[in-house]
Protein backbone atom coordinates (compact mmCIF):
# COMPACT_ATOMS: atom_id res chain seq x y z
CA UNK A 1 0.00 0.00 0.00
CA UNK A 2 2.77 1.89 0.93
CA UNK A 3 4.28 1.51 -2.46
CA UNK A 4 0.85 2.04 -3.93
CA UNK A 5 0.62 5.66 -2.29
CA UNK A 6 3.96 6.69 -3.25
CA UNK A 7 3.93 5.67 -7.08
CA UNK A 8 0.55 7.74 -6.92
CA UNK A 9 1.75 10.99 -5.68
CA UNK A 10 4.90 11.26 -7.73
CA UNK A 11 2.69 10.38 -11.36
CA UNK A 12 0.62 13.34 -9.40
CA UNK A 13 3.64 15.49 -8.95
CA UNK A 14 4.89 14.61 -12.49
CA UNK A 15 1.48 15.56 -13.95
CA UNK A 16 0.99 19.04 -12.53
CA UNK A 17 4.95 19.77 -13.49
CA UNK A 18 4.48 18.61 -17.30
CA UNK A 19 1.29 20.91 -16.83
CA UNK A 20 3.17 24.00 -15.58
CA UNK A 21 5.54 23.16 -18.65
CA UNK A 22 3.66 22.78 -21.21
CA UNK A 23 1.18 25.04 -19.99
CA UNK A 24 3.45 27.92 -18.44
CA UNK A 25 2.03 30.70 -20.85
CA UNK A 26 -1.18 30.57 -20.13
CA UNK A 27 -1.05 30.95 -16.41
CA UNK A 28 1.87 33.71 -17.06
CA UNK A 29 -0.63 35.40 -19.48
CA UNK A 30 -4.37 35.14 -18.53
CA UNK A 31 -5.14 37.23 -21.67
CA UNK A 32 -8.19 39.19 -21.57
CA UNK A 33 -10.05 38.88 -24.85
CA UNK A 34 -12.78 41.22 -26.56
CA UNK A 35 -12.01 44.40 -27.55
CA UNK A 36 -12.83 46.03 -23.92
CA UNK A 37 -14.79 49.37 -23.79
CA UNK A 38 -14.20 52.71 -24.98
CA UNK A 39 -12.64 55.34 -22.97
CA UNK A 40 -13.75 58.81 -23.28
CA UNK A 41 -10.21 61.03 -23.84
CA UNK A 42 -8.80 58.69 -25.34
CA UNK A 43 -8.41 57.56 -28.50
CA UNK A 44 -7.76 53.73 -29.79
CA UNK A 45 -4.58 54.00 -31.60
CA UNK A 46 -2.69 51.18 -33.83
CA UNK A 47 0.75 50.42 -34.21
CA UNK A 48 3.25 47.77 -35.91
CA UNK A 49 5.83 45.75 -34.44
CA UNK A 50 9.12 44.61 -35.55
CA UNK A 51 7.41 41.02 -35.93
CA UNK A 52 4.47 42.01 -38.07
CA UNK A 53 1.69 42.61 -35.63
CA UNK A 54 -0.75 45.09 -35.38
CA UNK A 55 -1.63 46.32 -32.28
CA UNK A 56 -4.29 48.52 -30.91
CA UNK A 57 -4.15 50.57 -27.22
CA UNK A 58 -5.12 53.35 -26.28
CA UNK A 59 -3.45 57.32 -26.51
CA UNK A 60 -3.99 60.79 -25.33
CA UNK A 61 -1.74 63.29 -26.35
CA UNK A 62 0.35 65.40 -23.45
CA UNK A 63 -0.43 68.81 -22.38
CA UNK A 64 2.42 71.81 -23.28
CA UNK A 65 5.16 70.99 -21.73
CA UNK A 66 4.56 67.89 -20.20
CA UNK A 67 5.92 64.45 -20.80
CA UNK A 68 4.13 61.30 -21.94
CA UNK A 69 3.28 58.16 -19.57
CA UNK A 70 3.70 55.10 -21.19
CA UNK A 71 1.73 52.46 -19.30
CA UNK A 72 2.49 48.69 -18.89
CA UNK A 73 -0.35 46.87 -17.21
CA UNK A 74 -0.73 43.85 -15.13
CA UNK A 75 -1.07 40.12 -16.77
CA UNK A 76 -4.89 40.36 -15.42
CA UNK A 77 -5.57 43.18 -16.92
CA UNK A 78 -5.95 45.51 -20.25
CA UNK A 79 -5.20 48.85 -21.54
CA UNK A 80 -8.50 50.59 -20.29
CA UNK A 81 -7.19 49.85 -16.82
CA UNK A 82 -4.51 51.82 -17.06
CA UNK A 83 -6.56 54.47 -17.72
CA UNK A 84 -7.99 54.19 -14.18
CA UNK A 85 -4.37 53.82 -12.58
CA UNK A 86 -3.64 57.09 -14.76
CA UNK A 87 -6.58 58.88 -13.65
CA UNK A 88 -4.90 61.87 -11.68
CA UNK A 89 -2.09 62.39 -13.91
CA UNK A 90 -4.29 63.16 -17.09
CA UNK A 91 -5.92 66.14 -15.53
CA UNK A 92 -2.24 67.71 -14.61
CA UNK A 93 -1.63 67.93 -18.60
CA UNK A 94 0.18 64.49 -18.83
CA UNK A 95 0.13 62.32 -21.63
CA UNK A 96 -0.82 58.38 -21.64
CA UNK A 97 -0.18 56.05 -23.96
CA UNK A 98 -1.73 53.20 -22.34
CA UNK A 99 -0.22 49.97 -24.07
CA UNK A 100 -1.60 46.82 -25.14
CA UNK A 101 0.15 42.99 -25.63
CA UNK A 102 -0.47 40.98 -28.25
CA UNK A 103 -2.96 38.45 -27.80
CA UNK A 104 -4.98 40.84 -25.47
CA UNK A 105 -7.94 42.39 -25.69
CA UNK A 106 -8.62 41.62 -29.55
CA UNK A 107 -4.78 42.01 -30.24
CA UNK A 108 -3.22 39.39 -32.56
CA UNK A 109 -0.46 37.13 -31.57
CA UNK A 110 0.89 35.15 -28.59
CA UNK A 111 1.79 36.97 -25.36
CA UNK A 112 5.35 35.86 -24.36
CA UNK A 113 8.78 37.66 -22.91
CA UNK A 114 10.32 38.28 -26.07
CA UNK A 115 6.73 39.62 -27.70
CA UNK A 116 5.88 42.08 -24.91
CA UNK A 117 9.42 43.69 -25.13
CA UNK A 118 8.76 44.10 -28.99
CA UNK A 119 4.87 45.64 -28.47
CA UNK A 120 6.69 47.92 -25.95
CA UNK A 121 9.50 49.11 -28.48
CA UNK A 122 6.39 49.16 -30.87
CA UNK A 123 4.94 51.48 -28.87
CA UNK A 124 7.68 53.67 -28.29
CA UNK A 125 8.66 53.80 -31.77
CA UNK A 126 5.00 55.21 -32.55
CA UNK A 127 5.32 57.80 -30.10
CA UNK A 128 8.39 58.85 -31.90
CA UNK A 129 7.34 59.12 -35.18
CA UNK A 130 5.21 61.49 -33.67
CA UNK A 131 7.82 63.91 -32.20
CA UNK A 132 7.41 62.67 -28.73
CA UNK A 133 11.44 62.25 -27.40
CA UNK A 134 12.63 59.72 -25.02
CA UNK A 135 13.45 62.45 -22.61
CA UNK A 136 10.03 63.17 -22.64
CA UNK A 137 8.36 59.90 -21.98
CA UNK A 138 8.28 58.01 -18.19
CA UNK A 139 8.12 54.46 -18.68
CA UNK A 140 5.65 52.82 -16.25
CA UNK A 141 5.22 49.37 -15.32
CA UNK A 142 2.85 47.11 -13.16
CA UNK A 143 3.10 43.96 -11.83
CA UNK A 144 4.57 42.12 -14.77
CA UNK A 145 4.73 44.94 -16.67
CA UNK A 146 7.59 45.86 -14.83
CA UNK A 147 9.37 43.77 -16.72
CA UNK A 148 8.48 45.08 -20.16
CA UNK A 149 8.88 49.41 -18.38
CA UNK A 150 12.72 48.34 -16.87
CA UNK A 151 13.61 46.06 -19.96
CA UNK A 152 13.19 49.25 -21.99
CA UNK A 153 14.53 51.57 -19.53
CA UNK A 154 17.62 49.63 -20.33
CA UNK A 155 17.04 50.25 -24.14
CA UNK A 156 15.73 53.79 -24.54
CA UNK A 157 16.90 56.94 -22.53
CA UNK A 158 13.36 57.52 -20.62
CA UNK A 159 12.51 60.64 -18.50
CA UNK A 160 12.17 58.78 -15.49
CA UNK A 161 11.11 55.28 -14.46
CA UNK A 162 8.37 53.81 -12.45
CA UNK A 163 7.78 50.41 -10.69
CA UNK A 164 4.45 49.86 -9.39
CA UNK A 165 4.05 45.92 -6.97
CA UNK A 166 7.04 44.92 -9.43
CA UNK A 167 8.67 41.18 -8.76
CA UNK A 168 12.78 40.83 -8.55
CA UNK A 169 12.53 38.23 -11.66
CA UNK A 170 9.84 36.08 -12.80
CA UNK A 171 11.58 32.55 -11.60
CA UNK A 172 11.77 34.09 -7.98
CA UNK A 173 8.78 35.11 -7.59
CA UNK A 174 7.31 31.68 -8.91
CA UNK A 175 9.91 29.77 -6.85
CA UNK A 176 8.48 31.32 -3.73
CA UNK A 177 4.86 30.30 -4.36
CA UNK A 178 5.78 26.77 -5.93
CA UNK A 179 8.41 26.06 -3.80
CA UNK A 180 7.77 22.36 -4.03
CA UNK A 181 8.41 22.32 -8.25
CA UNK A 182 11.74 23.20 -9.77
CA UNK A 183 9.88 26.05 -11.73
CA UNK A 184 12.72 27.62 -12.10
CA UNK A 185 14.72 25.28 -14.33
CA UNK A 186 11.22 24.93 -16.54
CA UNK A 187 10.40 28.57 -16.72
CA UNK A 188 10.76 29.73 -20.38
CA UNK A 189 9.83 33.32 -19.43
CA UNK A 190 12.56 35.78 -17.19
CA UNK A 191 11.79 39.10 -16.80
CA UNK A 192 14.28 39.72 -14.66
CA UNK A 193 14.36 42.67 -13.05
CA UNK A 194 16.82 42.45 -10.27
CA UNK A 195 19.69 41.91 -13.24
CA UNK A 196 18.65 45.15 -15.39
CA UNK A 197 17.83 47.07 -12.54
CA UNK A 198 21.29 48.82 -12.01
CA UNK A 199 21.89 49.41 -15.02
CA UNK A 200 19.50 52.30 -15.65
CA UNK A 201 20.45 55.79 -15.14
CA UNK A 202 17.10 57.44 -15.35
CA UNK A 203 15.38 58.48 -12.13
CA UNK A 204 13.21 55.47 -10.41
CA UNK A 205 10.26 55.53 -7.70
CA UNK A 206 9.45 52.03 -6.70
CA UNK A 207 6.33 51.50 -5.18
CA UNK A 208 4.94 48.41 -3.36
CA UNK A 209 2.20 47.55 -0.76
CA UNK A 210 3.39 46.25 2.80
CA UNK A 211 0.04 43.94 2.20
CA UNK A 212 0.95 42.39 -1.41
CA UNK A 213 0.46 38.79 -0.73
CA UNK A 214 1.05 38.04 -4.61
CA UNK A 215 4.11 39.86 -4.83
CA UNK A 216 5.79 40.39 -1.91
CA UNK A 217 7.26 43.99 -0.89
CA UNK A 218 10.66 42.23 -0.62
CA UNK A 219 11.14 41.84 -4.05
CA UNK A 220 11.01 45.98 -4.12
CA UNK A 221 13.42 46.28 -1.58
CA UNK A 222 15.76 43.87 -3.34
CA UNK A 223 15.55 46.20 -6.71
CA UNK A 224 15.93 49.09 -4.76
CA UNK A 225 19.18 47.74 -3.30
CA UNK A 226 20.65 47.41 -6.87
CA UNK A 227 20.22 51.06 -7.88
CA UNK A 228 21.48 53.44 -4.84
CA UNK A 229 19.22 56.28 -6.47
CA UNK A 230 16.12 54.84 -6.81
CA UNK A 231 13.11 55.65 -4.24
CA UNK A 232 11.36 53.44 -2.81
CA UNK A 233 7.67 53.86 -1.08
CA UNK A 234 6.17 50.90 1.09
CA UNK A 235 2.42 51.33 1.38
CA UNK A 236 0.61 50.27 4.53
CA UNK A 237 -1.98 47.83 4.40
CA UNK A 238 -2.32 48.04 0.78
CA UNK A 239 -2.19 45.03 -1.60
CA UNK A 240 -1.94 43.89 -5.21
CA UNK A 241 -4.26 46.09 -6.75
CA UNK A 242 -2.09 49.36 -5.07
CA UNK A 243 -1.49 50.93 -8.60
CA UNK A 244 -5.59 51.59 -8.21
CA UNK A 245 -4.95 53.63 -5.19
CA UNK A 246 -4.96 57.55 -5.41
CA UNK A 247 -2.17 57.67 -2.89
CA UNK A 248 -0.14 55.58 -5.24
CA UNK A 249 -1.23 57.54 -8.06
CA UNK A 250 -0.35 60.83 -5.85
CA UNK A 251 2.90 59.63 -5.05
CA UNK A 252 4.15 59.12 -8.74
CA UNK A 253 2.39 62.86 -9.56
CA UNK A 254 5.00 64.23 -6.70
CA UNK A 255 7.97 62.61 -8.27
CA UNK A 256 6.96 63.68 -11.44
CA UNK A 257 6.40 67.26 -10.63
CA UNK A 258 9.68 67.09 -8.92
CA UNK A 259 11.64 65.97 -11.62
CA UNK A 260 9.99 68.83 -13.36
CA UNK A 261 10.87 71.20 -10.94
CA UNK A 262 14.86 70.36 -11.16
CA UNK A 263 14.88 70.77 -14.85
CA UNK A 264 13.16 74.55 -14.27
CA UNK A 265 15.99 74.69 -11.16
CA UNK A 266 18.97 73.90 -13.03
Amino acid sequence: MLQTVIGTVAVAYIAILLTLTVFQRFFIYPALKGEGRDVPGFEQVLYPTADGLDLMAGYKPAGDGKPTIVYFHGNGADWQSSVVATDRLTPAGYGVFAAEYRGYRGNPGSPSEDGLYADGRAALTWLKQRGVAGGDIVLVGNSIGSGVASQLATEFDPRALVLISPFASLPQIAGEKLWWLPVRAVLRDQFDNKAKIGEIAAPILLLHGDADTLIPDHHSRELAAMNSAARLVIFPNAGHELAWHDAAEREMLAFLEELDAQDRNR
